[in-house]
């Protein structure tokens, strides 16, 4: 029996031998079909693993979407209602009127939210629209209780175009707390609002509706080419009078900074001015501006001045306003539509005004006499409080008399102004 297992053992030990001597001397050939073989192995293995994860992720986009579109709103399949909400027909016209007036206070008041160039545009465009003869409303309901998707059909009147002009506009309405209705132009709406929004701008009545507007539009342009030729120029019109508006507030800010800085450079040199001080007379206007019956934007409008129009100056609010001989009266304009035309030397007559009693030479106010004045020597504002960052009340021009109460020694002189007490700085008068 051993002697079988040695022989076996023998045949097998003869065989790996010639085994050997054969795998030696192909070597050569053997090794790269060995390594092509594992190479092949490994990348049938990377393929497999690479397309069973590509089925993973697209299962799972495939689960995201389907569960995304069961956590969006239902939209419903409800047809345009015109002036089916209580009170929102008097809002939106609210809005329209306060684009004819360009009434900034009130649209601020009901749109969340219009910045500083929205404001100015509203403003300039209101000088080209005489009115909107023609305002239809129609609503979806939105997203969350008490929204309303709002299509406003409407024909805007140009003053310079004879025939009223189509167009639509949708906007976003929705209630506050107190049940009132304000436009939302936040641009704050998560996906839910604007996913149903869409949809409903999609469903054929509002897709109809505009197409109404949009075809009424594109036919009166198409054969009217003095109407296309007017909308064309008042766009860019309007973009030119934004930008010079806009340059026209920087402008005004950084004047009434340096203006801020003179008493103290003056105070240091102690050096007057030796050019003769001017004061403006007459202005004239640099745009079409609206005219109105006191200093504010919701005033009346009792009429339009045009560019170049010229006007007495009776005075510099230092509210932004300008008040100025208008037929007859008084009236007020806006002071960034208008500039200097007219100018005149500053008369100093203080020899012919009673003066001021002399100030003490300490440290504690003293009071003027009851009928004593100062003479300003400079250009200067008249404030509120003994501050400069308080409110400014109006100009006080070089060689007007002002009516003191009080010379402090905080450098500030309290001064009667127009019955209330007011301030202007101790460096601008003598």
């Amino acid at each position: 029996m051993n002697t079988s297992n040695n022989t076996i053992q023998e045949i097998l030990k003869a065989k790996l031998e010639i085994l050997k001597d054969w795998l030696i001397r192909y070597s050569k050939i053997i090794m790269p079909v060995v390594l092509a073989v594992c190479v092949l192995i490994t990348v049938v293995t990377a393929v497999s693993a690479n397309k069973r994860k590509i089925e993973q992720e697209e299962t799972a986009v495939a689960t995201e979407e389907v569960s995304a579109a069961d956590t969006m709103i239902a939209v419903p399949q409800v047809p345009l209602e015109q002036d089916a909400v209580p009170g929102l027909n008097e809002f939106i016209q609210t809005y329209y009127n306060a684009k004819v007036e360009g009434d900034t206070d009130t649209l601020s008041s009901i749109v969340e939210f219009m910045d500083a160039t929205e404001l100015i545009r509203e403003v300039e465009m209101s000088k080209y629209i005489e009115s909107y003869p023609t305002v239809e409303v129609y609503t979806k309901k939105g997203p969350r209780e008490g929204t309303y998707l709002t299509y406003v059909y409407t024909e805007v009147k140009f003053y310079d175009y004879d025939r009223p002009v189509p167009g639509m506009k949708v906007l976003y309405v929705c209630t506050d707390e107190n049940g009132d209705f304000y436009i939302n132009e936040d641009g704050e709406e998560d996906d839910n609002e604007l996913y149903y929004m869409r949809e409903l701008n999609l469903q054929d009545d509002a897709i109809d509706l505009n197409n109404r507007a949009a075809a009424a539009y594109n036919d009166m342009v198409a054969e009217d080419v003095e109407l296309a030729t007017f909308l064309l120029e008042l766009n860019e019109e309007i973009d030119k009078n934004v930008g010079e508006a806009l340059a026209r507030t920087e402008g005004s800010e950084q004047s009434e900074e340096a203006e801020e800085e003179t008493p103290e450079e003056t105070a240091e040199t102690g050096e007057e001015p030796e050019t003769p001080t001017m004061v403006v007379t007459r202005v004239k206007a640099i745009d079409v501006v609206n005219i109105r019956t006191s200093d504010s934007e919701t005033a009346d409008k009792i009429g339009k001045a045009a560019i170049g129009d010229e006007f007495t100056l009776l005075e510099e609010k230092g509210n932004g306003w300008s008040k100025v001989e208008y037929d007859g009266g008084e009236a007020f304009i806006k002071s960034d539509y208008l500039e200097p035309s007219e100018t005149a030397v500053a008369v100093n007559d203080e020899e012919n005004e009673p003066e001021p009693e002399e100030e003490e030479e300490d440290n504690t106010s003293t009071p003027a006499a009851s009928t004593g004045t100062v003479t300003v020597k400079e250009n200067v504002r008249i404030r509120k409080g003994a501050s400069e960052t308080s409110e400014k009340l109006a100009t006080a021009y070089a060689g007007e008399k002002l009516k003191v109460i009080m010379k402090q020694a905080d450098g500030w002189t309290k001064i009667d102004y127009n019955g209330t007490t007011a301030y202007v700085k101790s460096d601008y008068v003598e």
